[in-house]
């Protein structure tokens, strides 16, 4: 059959404009009328990150486009009685032939969207960041042949339209499975979100297209001519032992919370002791010298105030592992610091990275309570945040230090009158007339509060 004929002949051709019109209009909608434009393409810029968006609303809309252009093909095929017509021709090629409209439905419906994105974002993808692309363009041909299956066995007509509204509200409503959590593992609508700097594991994808296409494939096998019931029943067998181990592997992955790797994005550094890095596509990389020098003037003016520290060899943005959880611990040779996010604010005023430079620099000789357990002893907070503040006015972090440090006295019932007391301390150690003063009243402040500590907070 010509590709013209082919074409004036399929449903996909005549609804096209209807579903290439819901893509463009519910991208726009979704991705940009929700949020201002500029937020949306300044940053931070991740393409795995951007291609998951972007096909977030569209997974199950395309798999059910597919199956209802392609049940209603396969019940055109039946209809026209070509397998009689031409019993020499190979089934799998007539199928093939007469199902590339509404594969090529299915997979327009998924790369209209990621392209559109990728191009308003200047992204370059990595084959792996397209990976969730290809999983659905594969889901999207066991759908296919799904639909061409069911066109033989059941009156289009009425087959093609509800098959498609049952696999939109199969696919679409997994996302609210939570006991049994494998459906929405499975589904082939990724539900999962890959932060920055990460990427999809190989099994997040393969999963759900494995489940799709062993039924798919087993379906196939019944098309063949001739006596095959073996090949027939060994297909059977093998595409359910595959949904079972993906059904598995799936039921052990946390809601909304499958596979990923990290540490992907790329980085640009400046500079040595400390080497400072940024991530590349963050949206704040063209502030990297200045970020550098704000690290090294605030590590020298701790220095220079009597802090004891080990300066670092390299200080890294923590954006490069987004995720806190899968980022790197900091070393006494490396730091992860929120560089991008405190360079990146609308106010130009870097304190925030003054101010983590101070939180990783001072250290006490013991541990504190991470939590306040009620009628514990909170002596100890004075004279430890009053040792902070001291070395916060030093090197001017002080007002992100007070707000972080307002917020951390929620669970204390005189919050109000504690940060008075640590204010008041702070400035009798910074009223002392020489920096040896200073630096010895520090040391003395984290004695105190390290020996108020009740001993069953001290590890």
């Amino acid at each position: 059959m010509r590709t013209r004929a082919l074409l004036r002949s399929s449903a996909a051709l005549w609804t096209a404009p209807v579903w290439i019109g819901i893509v463009v209009f519910y991208f726009f909608h979704a991705l940009h009328l929700t949020r201002p434009y500029a937020d949306l393409v300044e940053g931070p810029l991740w393409a795995p990150q951007q291609v998951h968006i972007s096909l977030m609303y569209f997974y199950a809309f395309a798999y059910a486009i597919t199956l209802g252009l392609a049940t209603w093909d396969g019940g055109r095929l039946r209809q026209d009685r070509v397998w009689d017509l031409a019993p020499g021709r190979s089934r799998y090629r007539v199928a093939a032939l007469a199902l590339a409209p509404a594969v090529t439905a299915g997979w327009s419906i998924l790369l209209l969207p990621v392209v559109m994105r990728l191009v308003e974002t200047r992204l370059v993808p990595t084959p792996a960041a397209l990976s969730p692309l290809f999983m659905g363009m594969g889901i999207v041909c066991a759908y296919a042949i799904v639909g061409c299956a069911l066109g033989h066995v059941a009156p289009r007509l009425v087959a093609a339209p509800l098959s498609a509204v049952a696999a939109f509200y199969a696919v679409a409503k997994t996302s609210s499975y939570s006991d049994p959590v494998w459906p929405r593992h499975v589904s082939g609508q990724l539900d999962t979100s890959a932060a920055f700097g990460e990427q999809f594991a190989a099994s997040t994808v393969l999963v759900p297209l494995l489940f799709a296409a062993a039924p798919a494939l087993a379906i196939a096998a019944w098309w063949a001519g001739g006596d095959r019931r073996l090949w027939r029943a060994g297909a059977s067998v093998a595409a359910l032992a595959v949904m079972v181990v993906c059904v598995r592997t799936a039921s052990g992955w946390p809601v909304a919370d499958a596979p990923v790797t990290a540490g992907h994005a790329p980085a640009r550094c400046s500079g040595s002791a400390p080497r400072v890095c940024m991530a590349e596509t963050g949206g704040a990389v063209e502030d990297l010298e200045a970020v550098r020098n704000e690290v090294v003037s605030s590590l020298n003016r701790l220095e220079t105030a009597g802090v004891d520290f080990s300066p670092p060899t390299t200080v890294t943005d923590s954006l490069l592992y987004e995720r806190e959880l899968t980022r790197p611990r900091s070393s006494r040779s490396t730091w992860w610091l929120p560089l991008t996010a405190e360079a990146d604010r609308p106010d130009g005023d870097m304190a925030g990275i003054r101010h983590a430079v101070l939180l990783h620099s001072v250290s006490f000789p013991c541990a504190f309570p991470t939590t306040l357990a009620p009628g514990a002893s909170a002596d100890w907070i004075v004279n430890h945040d009053a040792a902070v503040l001291w070395a916060a006015y030093e090197v001017g972090a002080q007002r992100p230090y007070l707000a972080w440090r307002r917020a951390e006295y929620g669970q204390i019932a005189n919050r109000e009158e504690v940060l008075a007391k640590v204010q008041e301390r702070a400035a009798k150690g910074r009223a002392l007339p020489t920096s040896a003063q200073r630096a010895a009243w520090f040391e003395q402040e984290k004695a105190k509060a390290c020996g108020l500590v009740p001993p069953a907070g001290r590890s």
